[in-house]
């Protein structure tokens, strides 16, 4: 999808899906040159997002505690296990690993979420630890097929306002150049 078309959606929804800017950073951070048309639809979203026409959808409004307590568990078992060996784990793969085998638990309200944490530490831990055991299980074991991975980076809310706007005034100058000709 186009600039000119997420901006277009963007305004008429009211709304910049984290989707959206998801893929406005990206077309940004590919394109060597942007043209008249994107640096002015750049300009009418970052417009529209300072006077509140459009609102920034925040990335979650909502938290999955399963999340949170596979953390605590992977977290303890990998402080255990690399305090009493040389072995390095992935934090990050094996609590992967071990959320893609258990069921979420999203919550909305505090009240929620705290229902949810009780609710599954009295009938889901030891499902739990079995996962993330079975999740450094296979961490220790795996080989490393590929060394230059990267790992998924997280943009908070205010990084598109951001890097539009320093786009929009390191491309300033060649748009008033093209407008005046």
């Amino acid at each position: 999808m186009s600039i000119e078309k997420i901006v277009e959606q963007a305004l008429e929804d009211g709304y910049l899906t984290p989707a959206m800017e998801a893929e406005v950073g990206r077309i940004c951070d590919t394109t060597s040159e942007l043209s008249i048309e994107e640096y002015m639809a750049l300009d009418r979203l970052m417009g529209a997002l300072l006077t509140g026409e459009v609102v920034a959808v925040p990335r979650k409004q909502f938290i999955n505690l399963m999340e949170e307590l596979v953390l605590t568990e992977a977290i303890a078992r990998v402080s255990e296990i690399e305090a009493t060996s040389d072995c390095t784990l992935d934090l990050g793969d094996i609590a992967a690993y071990a959320l893609n085998r258990l069921p979420p638990l999203y919550a909305t309200t505090e009240e929620g979420a705290e229902f949810q944490r009780s609710r599954a530490k009295e009938q889901l831990q030891p499902i739990i630890a079995q996962q993330v055991s079975e999740a450094i299980a296979r961490n220790i074991n795996q080989p490393v097929f590929f060394p230059e991975r990267q790992a998924i980076s997280v943009n908070t809310g205010g990084e598109l306002l951001g890097q539009v706007s320093e786009l929009l005034n390191s491309y300033a100058h060649q748009f008033e150049t093209a407008m005046a000709s």
